[in-house]
C-alpha cells in the first residue's frame, strides 16, 4: 500500500487486483501452486516411468499456477497481461486435458491436476480460471493506466 509524504495511507485503487476477493483468488492460486508443484515433483521423482506424459503435464500445471499467482499479486500492466496469459493457458489446459482424459482414459493412465476437469480437486481447476479471467476483466487497466509505464507515478497537470 502506498504512503503519501504526510504518512497517510491511500485506499487501494479501484483497479487493484489484490484487494477484496482478489486476495482470496491469489491465495487459492498460491495453494494450487504449492500443492501441484509438490505433487508433480513427487511423481516425477518416484514414478516417472509409469506415466511420463501425465506427470509432465502436472509439472506444466504447477508452472502455470506459479506464474498466475505471482502475476496476480503484482501491480502494473505487464503483470496484468502475464496473469491473463497464465490464466488463459490454465483454462485451455484444463479443458483440453479434461476432455482427453474423459474421451480416452488410456491417454492418461494416471491423473493430472487437470484430468476429468479437475474432478479430483472438486472441479476447482475448472472453476478457478473462469473466476480468474472474470476478476482480471473487471480489474483491467484503464485507458489512462495503459499510457503510463508500469508502476510509474502519475503526473498531474
Amino acid at each position: 500500500m502506498s504512503h503519501s509524504l504526510t504518512g497517510a495511507r491511500r485506499p487501494p485503487e479501484p483497479s487493484d487486483r489484490r484487494s477484496g476477493p482478489g486476495r482470496l483468488l491469489i491465495a487459492v492460486y498460491g495453494i494450487f501452486a504449492v500443492s501441484s508443484t509438490a505433487r508433480a515433483g513427487y511423481q516425477i521423482a518416484t514414478k516417472f516411468g509409469e506415466a511420463p506424459i501425465a506427470y509432465l503435464l502436472s509439472a506444466l500445471a504447477a508452472v502455470v499456477y506459479i506464474i498466475a499467482t505471482v502475476s496476480l499479486a503484482r501491480r502494473g500492466n505487464s503483470a496484468f497481461w502475464v496473469a491473463v496469459g497464465a490464466v488463459g493457458v490454465e483454462l485451455v489446459g484444463v479443458l483440453t486435458i479434461g476432455s482427453f482424459s474423459i474421451v480416452d482414459t488410456g491417454v492418461f493412465p494416471h491423473d493430472t491436476v487437470w484430468s476429468a476437469f479437475g474432478m479430483g480437486y472438486g472441479f476447482v481447476p475448472l472453476i478457478l480460471p473462469v473466476l480468474g479471467l472474470l476478476w482480471l476483466y473487471r480489474h483491467r487497466p484503464s485507458k489512462l493506466d495503459r499510457i503510463h509505464i508500469d508502476d510509474e507515478p502519475r503526473r498531474t497537470p
